[in-house]
């Protein structure tokens, strides 16, 4: 069982391709979920993924100061989501967002920042002004944005390089191998499925990191749910949002490979849908929720999964035999 790692501009520390989500982690038992964290930094997860917006960045924090690990850990915060008055993405709120992570962290600096929505109503300049204001600050490395279009990146992106600064270095879309039917929340964009394949191959040209959100399709590829048990799922959160979001057939139909190659594979069906991932051409991390040990191990056991060409599209739907 081995980690593998990537790398994103600006940022110089190897990145591990799985990112624990710090979200998932049971914060409500302080011991338990510090302890939890030393577990994921101990398996060779060196990525965390936070927002002001969840509540977990002082968590975070304190964590990291404990621990002595600032330096080996890579924090992902996400900041100008908006709120119930207005949206966020402003040259003032990104600003704030950030200093407010800061400082519940008790940091100087976050490895990546990545805005958590995308305003169209701003242009891009001064967004990527703001944002290379902070590096030059010395207090983000590099940054990203998260729900975001190729359009609205190859854009800022081409107002950075003509200005003298910074790009954009990663996004963070929705990606896994179930399709979505609808978003789950407002303003989300999704790269996965047929429909998204032109958003793909702009990745894939330009060999941006990815760090997928609901990696796991927001339990979907739990191994839980079944067609016949979801209707009646008495989990009210996870279980309805699956209900609405991905309960195609298509999607259970890929369930049904992911099965037949995980019994072939001697893996679970979680593990076969991260690696569905970790074997994408993609430049592509996944974020991953692990809430205990055992899942904790599973996952990580996955990165070693390989997954040929014939197999990928057959999980897909595009191939009739893995094989």
């Amino acid at each position: 069982m081995s980690m593998k790692y990537g790398q994103v501009p600006g940022v110089d520390k190897p990145i591990s391709r799985i990112v624990q989500g710090v979200i998932q982690v049971d914060r409500n038992n302080e011991e338990g979920a510090m302890a939890h964290m030393d577990a994921v930094l101990e398996t060779g997860i060196n990525a965390v993924d936070t927002a002001l917006i969840y509540g977990s960045d002082a968590f975070l924090g304190k964590w990291l100061a404990s621990r002595g690990v600032r330096d080996q850990v890579v924090i992902l915060a996400k900041g100008a989501h908006p709120n119930q008055w207005r949206n966020k993405v402003t040259p003032y709120d990104i600003s704030a967002d950030l200093h407010d992570t800061l400082a519940a962290m008790k940091v100087d600096f976050v490895d990546l920042y990545v805005l958590h929505r995308d305003d169209e109503e701003w242009s891009v300049e001064p967004i990527v002004d703001t944002l290379n204001k902070h590096v030059k600050e010395g207090k983000i490395k590099a940054f990203g944005g998260s729900n975001w279009t190729t359009a609205r990146l190859a854009e800022a992106n081409a107002y950075a390089k003509a200005s003298g600064q910074v790009p954009f270095a990663v996004s963070s879309p929705n990606f896994s191998l179930a399709d979505q039917i609808e978003e789950p929340w407002g303003g989300c964009i999704s790269i996965s499925g047929s429909k998204n394949e032109a958003e793909r191959a702009w990745y894939l040209e330009k060999n941006m990191p990815i760090f997928a959100w609901s990696s796991m399709a927001g339990g979907f590829w739990s191994g839980r749910y079944t067609r016949e048990n979801l209707q009646d799922t008495e989990d009210k959160v996870y279980g309805k949002l699956v209900q609405r979001c991905y309960a195609s057939e298509d999607n259970f139909k890929r369930l049904d490979r992911v099965r037949e190659l995980g019994a072939a594979k001697g893996a679970t069906v979680p593990q076969i849908a991260l690696a569905f991932l970790m074997n994408h051409p993609l430049n592509m991390f996944a974020l991953v929720g692990s809430a205990n040990k055992e899942e904790l191990t599973a996952n990580v056991a996955a990165v070693d999964i390989t997954l040929t060409p014939q197999e990928m599209d057959y999980l897909d739907l595009k191939a009739d035999s893995p094989a």
